[in-house]
């Protein structure tokens, strides 16, 4: 019998079925792999280091939605950082159900260890000390992770009773958009801590651009 022109797997089919299981349900196994693509659970073995290879498959697959050239952009560095930290949110927001199992495993795929990569250049470029990089870098992820989380929730997260009249009040008043407002807010915190960090005033020094407009200006 004649071979496929096609490879039959691969850790392109792998990493794209991996991904959609856990998009329809939450969660993966091997084996469930292996069934959606008719083949043997051992095969997969030959293209992936278990359970662990096929996370970092799934984590290249949501972040080569990430616009990485961001990072490099003639720009100045915080409004580099806030376009990195836009697309990022909305990579993972297509996959919310990724998160929690991707914020809870080392990263250890090249091409997303790259990106980091850039986005320590561009903060050293800037300024920073390389001791305040990775508490900002892991400060914005845990931000940009929380509000991709916040997309998929529904719009109205609170229930209020006659025993919470405040909440209600506040409520009531909120426009449409609740978890895109809390992320400005979010972003918009976090531009004005790193530029006080860097040794700014907490306004944009002469060159930098400005943080993310508020909701309602």
């Amino acid at each position: 019998m004649a071979r496929p022109r096609t490879p039959l797997l691969d850790r392109e089919r792998i990493g794209a079925a991996a991904l959609q299981l856990l998009a329809e349900q939450g969660e993966f196994s091997v084996p469930q792999i292996a069934r959606a693509l008719g083949v043997q659970t051992g095969s997969l073995y030959h293209h992936v280091d278990g359970r662990a290879g096929v996370i970092e498959l799934i984590r290249e697959r949501v972040c080569a939605g990430i616009d990485g050239g961001t990072l490099d952009s003639p720009e100045p560095w915080d409004r580099s950082l806030e376009a990195w930290a836009r697309s990022y949110r909305a990579a993972f927001a297509t996959y919310p159900r990724a998160i929690p199992l991707l914020m809870t495993t080392p990263v250890r795929a090249p091409a997303v260890l790259a990106q980091y990569e850039r986005a320590v250049a561009l903060l050293l470029r800037a300024g920073f000390a390389t001791a305040q990089v990775m508490p900002l870098l892991t400060g914005l992820e845990n931000l940009v992770l929380g509000s991709a989380l916040d997309l998929a929730a529904p719009e109205s997260m609170w229930e209020p009773t006659p025993r919470t009249p405040l909440l209600a009040e506040a409520l009531a008043v909120q426009g449409p958009g609740r978890a895109e407002a809390a992320f400005e807010v979010g972003l918009a915190a976090f531009l004005a801590y790193a530029r006080i960090l860097r040794g700014g005033s907490g306004a944009a020094e002469p060159g930098d651009g400005p943080g993310p407009t508020a909701p309602g200006d």
